[in-house]
């Protein structure tokens, strides 16, 4: 039997066990037809050398590249920048390739529960190379991956020159500070940096919940425990169910996406901790929006109570070009003030907080425009650029001119 052959019979049995763990008629069915695939895979590539997953994570690594996109029948893609380029260095992947690529990844738990479910989700670590958020689905019969590269450690506020009232909401000690923005806006980056700050200044016990853990923090001042989603605990709710009994003093929330998580957050920051999360939402008046809409309409009034009650600030990001290369970070903040707790509370006046924000420089605000202007005049984004970022493009147009800045 050649190397293909045996690389087929392996791949095939590992396939069928895989599924039969994952407990489903369903599971083995998908289970059996993936290996079939794989078989026939193999043999159109007998005797071509197999290729190298890690070859793709260190070329994503060597071009600096955020994200790598791996798929059968076709080429590999790396985001650079914002943008996707095809990779040239490397061969195209059959489906055998993401397959087995997947495989590797994967503990065997894990693969079960992907052979049952068609998704999962994970860190990977590869030595001398870094950590990688991963993400592995199947699309018409096959596998795909796309993979986001993580950085070491957390950067500090003062390196990613993040404005001075995200240090602010960070030396909180009770309350809830959201971070928004769409995927791939810097989320990760920015959160890590406050537990960064938390845990360089004040001793406490922070506990994250994330799914999955993707920057590590070490014990600096602070004590932190980080818990996987699927590894360490069952999933948001029931983490959060249990967090109480941690004596924490703050939790990160990888990301709310439920009302359970919702209604635990606001409970913990209503209760004396401090509660930092995430939600994919493009600015503060949408995350408000967003999470009243989670609840029916009989318990909105209440949700609106406790979120105005709890907030502390919300951070919400977009990721633009910078002008010499990499991208920059553009934000809108709002701090909770006795007007905006109004505006939160009555929902006929939830509209008015764009315009709080603008007035609201004194306690560190500023809207998405108001950044991009600094940012234009800073020469770090283009004009066009700015444009296509902003909230209202004709009134930012309007403020480009009446500072003297109109090309």
């Amino acid at each position: 039997m050649g190397e293909a052959g045996a690389a087929r019979e392996g791949a095939t049995r590992a396939a069928r066990e895989g599924a039969t763990r994952g407990g489903t008629a369903a599971a083995v069915k998908i289970a059996a037809r993936s290996a079939d695939n794989l078989a026939e895979g193999l043999s159109l590539r007998e005797g071509i050398v197999s290729v190298d997953f890690h070859a793709y994570l260190r070329l994503l690594v060597d071009k600096g590249g955020s994200d790598l996109h791996l798929k059968a029948g076709g080429p590999a893609y790396i985001r650079i920048d914002g943008e996707l380029s095809e990779v040239h260095d490397l061969p195209q992947l059959g489906g055998e390739d993401t397959l087995r690529f997947a495989r590797e990844a994967m503990s065997d738990e894990l693969w079960a529960s992907f052979m049952a479910g068609n998704e999962a989700d994970l860190a990977y670590s590869l030595a001398g190379c870094g950590r990688f958020r991963v993400a592995v689905f199947r699309q018409r019969g096959s596998v795909g991956m796309v993979l986001r590269r993580v950085l070491p450690s957390a950067q500090t506020i003062e390196d990613l020159n993040l404005p001075p009232a995200i240090r602010k909401l960070a030396e909180e000690h009770r309350g809830l500070v959201l971070v928004t923005g769409p995927t791939g806006s810097g989320k990760t980056t920015t959160t890590a940096a406050m537990i960064s700050h938390i845990n360089a200044t004040r001793r406490c016990h922070i506990v994250t919940i994330e799914d999955p853990i993707e920057i590590l923090h070490r014990d600096q001042l602070a004590i932190i425990d980080q818990r996987e989603i699927g590894v360490d605990t069952g999933g948001f709710s029931s983490a959060l169910r249990s967090v109480a009994r941690q004596d924490p003093d703050v939790i990160f929330i990888g990301e709310m996406r439920d009302t359970e998580t919702v209604s635990a957050a606001l409970q913990a920051a209503e209760t004396g901790h401090m509660v930092v999360s995430t939600l994919h939402t493009t600015n503060a008046t949408e995350t408000i929006n967003r999470i009243v809409d989670l609840f029916p309409p009989h318990s909105q009034h209440q949700v609106r109570l406790s979120l105005a009650n709890s907030l502390k600030g919300i951070v919400c990001q977009r990721l633009l070009p910078q002008v010499g290369g990499g991208r920059v970070a553009a934000i809108e903040c709002l701090v909770m003030t006795t007007r905006l707790h109004e505006f939160v509370v009555d929902p006929s006046k939830t509209a008015q907080i764009e315009d709080a924000i603008a007035d609201g420089a004194y306690y560190g605000m500023q809207t998405f425009d108001q950044h991009l202007l600094t940012l234009y005049r800073e020469v770090r984004v283009t004009l066009r650029d700015a444009m296509n970022a902003a909230t209202s493009p004709h009134d930012f147009r309007i403020a480009v001119r009446a500072a003297g800045l109109d090309a």
